[in-house]
């Protein structure tokens, strides 16, 4: 199921200030995040979803590609941030 609405603008809030504010580098990998574990759980009922497991490593590889970004031009944002969300320990 995807996000709705509601969701996705309490996760932008949350992480990007405002809920219009959807294009910040924060709220994009917040969200990116979301759909990752959703399409992880996903993944672990159905091994064989071969097509999902290929959405999913674009999904990864685009949220390291902004994470790069993100600790290239502003890097206490980026501490801040991967320790919000719980990854890369």
């Amino acid at each position: 199921m995807p996000l709705t609405k509601e969701k996705k603008a309490s996760i932008v809030t949350q992480f990007a200030g405002s809920a219009k504010n959807t294009g910040s580098i924060e709220g994009q990998i917040a969200l990116l995040t979301e759909r990752i574990t959703h399409i992880s759980g996903h993944l672990q009922a159905n091994k064989k979803d071969f097509s999902t497991h290929r959405g999913l490593m674009q999904l990864v590889g685009k949220r390291k590609r902004l994470l790069n970004y993100l600790q290239k031009h502003n890097l206490t944002g980026y501490r801040q941030l991967i320790e919000k969300l719980g990854i890369r320990k």
